[in-house]
């Protein structure tokens, strides 16, 4: 029974927390696309008004037109130019959305103000709430798209509260007909489901990101997901002036566990001696699988308090014994480590790689068994 809501609880946190390095990336390039084709719209707005006055309609009215059109295309190039400096701006998402959203609100505002039918009963004009809602999960973020079809309601109700509220007759044209309270809870209730799906998608797109990020034996994160979230973390190490050291780790003789006590017997090794160094993890710090046998940690400490932790690990895999052979007899499991601080031995996360596993080579020719911090 408690299955179904840690399920829940694992979904709200997906929506309701910041988008992880990958999301991110992802969703400033939807950005990105979002404001190329905003240009694009805005560009054939100008149209608009043309057709217009071709077709009768007064001066006022034209000149009007032509001007929320300029408005149009002044922010949507002011929008491109941001969306160009990706995520440097991260409010940027939610303003475009919010951009998005309220000029949706002025038109069914100006159209109100001739025929308040007309403004409550428009099909092409209201889908661009709809719209607005669906793109922000080109976004990726959930807590966006939760905010778009929030204020998409919030503006369309008190749109309809006002032009429908005292004892006024309902509106009603002949071109749109009469407006009822239903119709207009029926598209609030709209508004709501495209928001479900948007924050569906986005809860997809984050679900099939962190499965691509997962090595399958261990369920660690895998090289992919070290060389997408690395970089963040040093930037973050470096802003904030934290300590940060990588530590290589290689498991030494593993051979000997496949050929002695089968494959599957190496594979719970792999799995045992995972699950031994996560224990050994502070909040905020990584274990990553990076291949049959190397592991990558990214500790919150200098090096020598690195060297202390995980040297410790170390003396005490020592004395358990992670496999049994053939014949019943016990196999311990040893490995070896490099480790590299940051930003002394490397300012990013090739540089840092390099001198670990240049340390780990040395650890390996020093008879193996052992956790090296500094050259030789």
């Amino acid at each position: 029974m408690r299955a179904p809501h840690r399920t829940r609880q694992g979904v709200l946190a997906t929506l309701f927390g910041p988008a992880d390095e990958v999301m991110l990336e992802l969703g400033a390039g939807g950005e990105l696309t979002l404001a190329r084709v905003r240009a694009l719209l805005s560009v054939l707005l100008l149209l608009l008004p043309v057709i217009a006055a071709a077709g009768g309609l007064g001066t006022r009215a034209v000149v009007g037109g032509l001007a929320l059109a300029a408005l149009a295309n002044l922010m949507a190039q002011l929008w491109l130019s941001l969306a160009r400096r990706r995520r440097r701006h991260r409010w940027l998402p939610y303003a475009t959305a919010s951009y998005d959203i309220s000029l949706t609100t002025l038109v069914l505002g100006l159209l109100a103000a001739r025929d308040p039918a007309a403004a409550l009963n428009s099909v092409v004009v209201w889908n661009l709430y709809m719209l607005a809602i669906a793109i922000t999960a080109l976004r990726n973020d959930g807590r966006l798209a939760l905010y778009a079809g929030a204020l998409a309601m919030l503006q369309y109700a008190a749109l309809v509260v006002v032009l429908m509220a005292g004892d006024a007759p309902r509106p009603a044209s002949l071109g749109y007909g009469v407006v009822s309270l239903a119709g207009q809870l029926e598209r609030l209730m709209l508004l709501a489901l495209m928001t479900l799906v948007a924050c569906a998608i986005v809860y997809r797109m984050q679900r099939l990101v962190d499965l691509s990020g997962l090595d399958s034996l261990t369920g660690l994160p895998n090289r992919a997901w070290l060389l997408q979230h690395t970089p963040r973390q040093l930037a973050d190490a470096r802003r904030e002036g934290r300590s940060l050291t990588l530590g290589l780790l290689d498991l030494d003789g593993f051979r000997r566990i496949n050929a002695e006590a089968g494959p599957r017997a190496g594979d719970r090794a792999i799995r045992r001696i995972a699950m031994r160094l996560q224990r050994m993890l502070a909040e905020g710090e990584s274990l990553s699988r990076i291949g049959g046998q190397e592991f990558v940690l990214l500790l919150r400490c200098p090096a020598g308090s690195a060297w202390e932790r995980l040297d410790a690990v170390r003396r005490a895999l020592a004395d358990e014994p992670v496999a049994v052979d053939r014949e019943g007899r016990a196999i311990a499991l040893s490995f070896s480590a490099g480790l590299a601080a940051f930003p002394v031995d490397g300012g990013d996360l090739s540089a840092l790689l390099g001198t670990a596993d240049r340390r780990l080579q040395q650890a390996k020719r020093a008879g193996r068994n052992r956790v090296e911090a500094r050259d030789a």
